[in-house]
């Protein structure tokens, strides 16, 4: 079978790479600030982190950072859709886009991320900063991905 005779998917429209572009950038401003976050309260409970490497360590093993990996995951994920845009399809995309607006919801009663991440945003105005300029972000590709399935 020759690759023009499988049904290819349509490349996904510019506005929309760009939207997941910059989405993948405001996702790494907050997952740095998160991380730095945790940081420091992991440090006033167990002494200071040596070194970027043993922080990098624990953000990866320690299950103290462990709540921050589905953050990791989506934007690992959009970099792949962002790289193999021959097989990747509009959907594909605009369903990154509705997980991390799903994702990005804290809350009090919840658990897992929900929690931690509602728990971040009251202890560390960059957190704060950082989710209001990511959700300002999904807004905008909001109205990107409609024009996109258009």
């Amino acid at each position: 079978m020759t690759r023009s005779s499988w049904s290819s998917p349509h490349p996904i429209p510019e506005n929309l790479r760009r939207s997941l572009k910059d989405l993948r950038h405001g996702l790494l401003s907050l997952h740095k600030s998160l991380i730095v976050s945790e940081q420091v309260t992991y440090e006033r409970i167990y002494g200071r982190i040596a070194s970027a490497g043993q922080l990098l360590q624990l953000v990866m093993n320690d299950p103290w950072f462990a709540w921050l990996h589905p953050l990791s995951h989506l934007v690992v994920r959009i970099d792949v859709v962002l790289e193999d845009q021959d097989e990747t399809t509009i959907e594909t995309a605009q369903d990154l886009l509705v997980e991390a607006r799903h994702m990005l919801r804290p809350s009090e009663e919840g658990d897992g991320f929900e929690r931690s991440y509602y728990e971040a945003l009251q202890r560390t105005p960059d957190v704060v900063l950082a989710h209001a300029s990511v959700k300002k972000l999904l807004s905008t590709a909001t109205t990107d991905a409609s024009a996109a399935a258009a």
